[in-house]
């Protein structure tokens, strides 16, 4: 799952993950929303796509990935390399998987290929979409890693992602 090079620690790369063991779609369905997420790997891309709908109180939908602890603590950003579609998304990781809110960074696309960098000082911690009184990511380590979609509005998306890595 990663590897690490002399400043760069890839912790995705898409092209050398042929199978999508890991990842999991959780919908705003429990909570009784209807968005329906869906992801695969492509051609060497992770492809999280589907419908948002705000009906039944819903709104989001999300990719999520827990995996065993990964070191970041000689890092200072998160460096992912993407095609969106001109849409907002959140970029969510946890230091400890069992630990009830998530580091969040909201990011816009372009619609092209471009490489967005989230500095570990700038992720907010969240839990449910509201802000805590608690210090931002520090950066040591991560279990999880997480991509969200929710603008408060009925949309289709589609994000590609070609890697992620620590810098």
């Amino acid at each position: 799952m990663h590897s690490t090079t002399q400043d760069k620690m890839t912790i995705f790369d898409f092209a050398k993950e042929s199978s999508s063991e890991g990842w999991y779609v959780v919908n705003d369905g429990v909570m009784g929303g209807l968005s329906r997420g869906r992801f695969n790997i492509e051609q060497g891309l992770a492809v999280f796509k589907g419908q948002v709908s705000t009906d039944n109180n819903g709104g989001f939908t999300m990719i999520q990935n827990r995996f065993r602890t990964i070191v970041t603590e000689n890092h200072k950003a998160f460096v992912i390399e993407l095609k969106g579609d001109g849409k907002d998304y959140q970029f969510r990781v946890k230091s400890d998987k069992y630990q009830q809110y998530s580091y969040v960074s909201q990011f816009s696309t372009t619609g092209e290929w471009e490489t967005i960098t989230i500095p570990f000082s700038s992720m907010e911690p969240r839990f449910r979409g509201r802000a805590l009184d608690l210090p931002n990511f520090n950066g040591t380590k991560i279990e999880e890693i997480a991509f969200l979609i929710g603008n408060k509005r009925d949309e289709s998306f589609e994000l590609q992602i070609s890697n992620i890595q620590a810098k």
